[in-house]
C-alpha cells in the first residue's frame, strides 16, 4: 500500500491535497467513511442502536458498498451502547446476505466495549448462514491488519 495513495481534493489557488477519508454518510449514530489509502468503507456506529437505526443504517451502506464498488469493511462497534438484538435476525439473515451478494468479501466486526452491544453482535453471527467472510475482534489495529491481507 503506498503512503500517498488517496483522493486529491482541491483547497484553491490550484492547489491540492491528498484525502485519506472521505465522508460518504453522516448522522448521530452513524459515520461512514471511504479509506482511500486501505481502499476499505469504515463504518463508526455510535451511540444507543434500535432496529431502526440499525436497518437504516446498514442500508445506507450497501448502498455506498455499491456506488464504491468496494469489498472491505471495517465495521467499528466500539462506540456503541447497550442492546440492539431486535435487529440481529434482520442483519444476519437479510443484510449480510445482500452485502456479500452485492461483492463484499471480507468484513471485520470490531466489539464494543458494551457487553449488550458485544451479545447482540454474537446474536447477529448465530443468525448468519455464511461467516467465511467475517471476522470479529476486539481492537481496530487487529481487524485493520486482517483487513489488509484479506
Amino acid at each position: 500500500m503506498g503512503a500517498h495513495r488517496g483522493k486529491a481534493e482541491s483547497i484553491g489557488d490550484g492547489f491540492m491535497k491528498l484525502v485519506r477519508n472521505e465522508i460518504l454518510h453522516r448522522q448521530s449514530n452513524i459515520l461512514v467513511e471511504f479509506n482511500h489509502v486501505e481502499g476499505w468503507l469504515y463504518v463508526n456506529w455510535r451511540g444507543y442502536q434500535n432496529y431502526d437505526t440499525v436497518v437504516a443504517g446498514c442500508e445506507k451502506i450497501l448502498e455506498l458498498l455499491l456506488e464504491t464498488n468496494c469489498t472491505k469493511v471495517l465495521n467499528d462497534n466500539t462506540n456503541v451502547e447497550g442492546i440492539w438484538s431486535g435487529a440481529s435476525k434482520w442483519v444476519g439473515q437479510d443484510w449480510l446476505p445482500r452485502m456479500q451478494a452485492a461483492g463484499l468479501e471480507c468484513f471485520a466486526w470490531v466489539y464494543s466495549r458494551s457487553a449488550f452491544s458485544r451479545l447482540s453482535a454474537d446474536k447477529t453471527l448465530n443468525c448468519t448462514g455464511d461467516l467465511s467472510f467475517i471476522k470479529t475482534f476486539d481492537d481496530m489495529e487487529a481487524a485493520s491488519d486482517w483487513l489488509r491481507a484479506c
